[in-house]
C-alpha cells in the first residue's frame, strides 16, 4: 500500500513546456533568454513522498553558484519561470524552479484561473512549499556546484507571498525578494498564517517589489505590512512603482510595464548583492 501511494502522490510529473495555457496570447514583447552557456533543463528534486520536478539553470562552467530559488506564479514553472531561471544564470547564479503544485495538479492545461485556484491552488498546504523549498535547497548542496551559503529566494504573485513566508521558515536565508505577492490574507488549515502574521520572525531581509495600480494588492495593506515590519525592527524595504499594475515583471501578458520592470529587476540584484548572494 505504502508504494502505491508513493507512484500515486505525482500528478505533475514533468516541467510544462512553453507557457501555460490560461496566459494565452503571449504579447509579441516576451523577453526570451537563450542557454548559450548554459546548463539548463529539467531535474527532479527529492521530497519526503518521492520526488518533484524543477527547472534549473546555471552556468555551464565553473562551481560555487550562489543560488536563488524562483517561486512560481499561479501558472505554475511554465516558460517566464524558465526564462526568469536562465536571466539569473547568466548572471552567474545557480536558479531554480520548483514545481510546488506537483502533487495537486498541472495547471499549466488549465484555461480559467478560477479553476486553478479551485482545483489546485487552494489545495497546496504552505507546510508542503516550504518542505519542498527545503528539499529544493538540499539538493543544489549535493550538486557540488552550488554555494548555499549564498542562498535567495524570489517568486512572482503567488511566489511573492512565499518569499515573506520563505525568510520567515529557514534561518540559513540570506535575502527575499518579492513581486507583488499577498500580504495579508484569512487564516485556513493549509494557510494558517500570512506575511503580516510572521512580520516579527523574519530571519532574512526582504525587498517588496509592488505597483501603485495593483487591483489584487491594496496600497494599504502594503502601509499596514510596513507598521507591522518596522514595529518588529525587521530588515525590509517596499519599493512600489506608482503606475504599475499586478504582474508587472510578466512580459508575456497585457500587464507588463518595461520601466517599471527594469528598474525593478536591478533592485532585486542589488538587494541579493547587498546581502551576500552574489
Amino acid at each position: 500500500m505504502k508504494e502505491l501511494t508513493r507512484r500515486k502522490f505525482i500528478i505533475v510529473s514533468a516541467i510544462a513546456a512553453g507557457f501555460a495555457l490560461c496566459t494565452h496570447p503571449i504579447s509579441a514583447q516576451t523577453i526570451v533568454t537563450d542557454a548559450e552557456g548554459l546548463v539548463v533543463g529539467e531535474v527532479k528534486i527529492p521530497v519526503s513522498d518521492g520526488e518533484i520536478p524543477a527547472y534549473r539553470a546555471m552556468p555551464a562552467t565553473g562551481a560555487d553558484f550562489p543560488v536563488v530559488l524562483v517561486v512560481q506564479e499561479i501558472f505554475g514553472v511554465h516558460e517566464h519561470l524558465q526564462d526568469i531561471c536562465r536571466r539569473l544564470a547568466k548572471l552567474g547564479y545557480l536558479a531554480i524552479a520548483p514545481e510546488l503544485y506537483a502533487r495537486q495538479g498541472d495547471v499549466s492545461q488549465l484555461n480559467d484561473i478560477q479553476e486553478i485556484i479551485t482545483q489546485v491552488v487552494s489545495k497546496v498546504p504552505d507546510a508542503q512549499v516550504m518542505s519542498d523549498l527545503d528539499a529544493t535547497v538540499a539538493w543544489a548542496n549535493n550538486t557540488g556546484k552550488a554555494n548555499v551559503e549564498e542562498l535567495g529566494i524570489t517568486g512572482f504573485c503567488w511566489g511573492g507571498r512565499i518569499v515573506w513566508l520563505y525568510a520567515a521558515h529557514n534561518p540559513n536565508l540570506n535575502a527575499g525578494v518579492a513581486w507583488y505577492g499577498r500580504l495579508i490574507g484569512e487564516s485556513t488549515a493549509l494557510t494558517p498564517q500570512h506575511p503580516i502574521d510572521l512580520a516579527d520572525e523574519l530571519k532574512a531581509p526582504v525587498l517588496g517589489l509592488y505597483g501603485g495600480e495593483d487591483s489584487l494588492i491594496p496600497q494599504e495593506n502594503i502601509v499596514k505590512m510596513t507598521q507591522a515590519l518596522e514595529a518588529a525592527d525587521a530588515n525590509f524595504q517596499f519599493i512600489v512603482y506608482p503606475d504599475a499594475p499586478h504582474g508587472f515583471y510578466a512580459d508575456y501578458r497585457p500587464s507588463y510595464r518595461p520601466e517599471a520592470a527594469a528598474d525593478a529587476w536591478q533592485q532585486m540584484l542589488a538587494w541579493f548583492e547587498r546581502f551576500g548572494v552574489v
